[in-house]
């Protein structure tokens, strides 16, 4: 026998009904799963999109590559006046410069350097007047005069008038066996605490504390030695502090 509940054909709205549950269920479902997947439930691949369709970083193992630390070094020396070059040095000596010109070039790159035999203070004023005359005299200068004859005050002057306006002077003083030494020195001494732009490299006092640097003589120095590169490097030193 049929049973006659199982038989019992159910009305066409109550299929429509059941049809549309179904459905709805369906679309609930799949809503869920678009939503965990672009609004971040679920992860998304390595390199691929992320939430709202944004690029996701690639991981990589490679660390990043950071530029060297550039330092430059700001002069503090005051600018200079009219007649001289700015950012350039001139040196100007007698025969002790020439043991030491290489080292000095080296240290000093692009700076000239004049040196001559038995070169007298006079012959140095004239040398930086006619370059200063010229437009060609460094705003910072060497002057390594005075081992080949006594100077004074009244010398020193005359000097600095033709380097009125330099951003620094250095002057070396001397190291050598004649009665003008001391009394040299003394000029030079007495002229950087007049010239607030002068400044001295004490030649004298590290010479005097080294004299296995010397040669027969005991004023030059071996080119290439260590006193060469001692006394290149001194009067480097007094144009690169303040």
């Amino acid at each position: 026998m049929v049973d006659e509940k199982s038989s019992f054909e159910r009305p066409a709205w109550l299929r429509l009904l059941v049809a549309d549950v179904v459905v709805l269920a369906a679309l609930a479902g799949v809503g869920a799963l678009f939503l965990a997947q672009h609004w971040g439930s679920a992860p998304g691949p390595v390199g691929g999109l992320g939430q709202h369709g944004s690029a996701l970083p690639t991981t990589s193992s490679t660390a990043p590559t950071i530029p060297p630390t550039t330092t430059t070094t700001t002069s503090t020396l005051p600018l200079p006046g009219p007649g001289f070059v700015a950012g350039h040095v001139t040196a100007v000596g007698d025969s002790v410069m020439l043991d030491y010109q290489d080292a000095l070039e080296t240290d000093l790159p692009g700076a000239d350097v004049d040196a001559a035999v038995s070169r007298q203070w006079s012959d140095g004023e004239q040398i930086l007047e006619e370059l200063k005359a010229s437009g060609q005299l460094g705003a910072e200068v060497i002057v390594a005069l005075g081992t080949n004859g006594p100077i004074t005050d009244s010398d020193f002057d005359t000097m600095m008038q033709t380097l009125d306006g330099a951003s620094r002077v250095v002057f070396v003083n001397t190291h050598v066996d004649r009665p003008w030494q001391d009394p040299n020195n003394a000029v030079l001494a007495n002229g950087a605490a007049r010239f607030p732009n002068v400044v001295i490299a004490d030649w004298a006092t590290l010479a005097a504390q080294n004299p296995d640097w010397f040669g027969s003589d005991g004023t030059h120095l071996p080119i290439d030695g260590p006193g060469a590169d001692a006394l290149a490097a001194l009067v480097t030193s007094k144009l690169t502090t303040a």
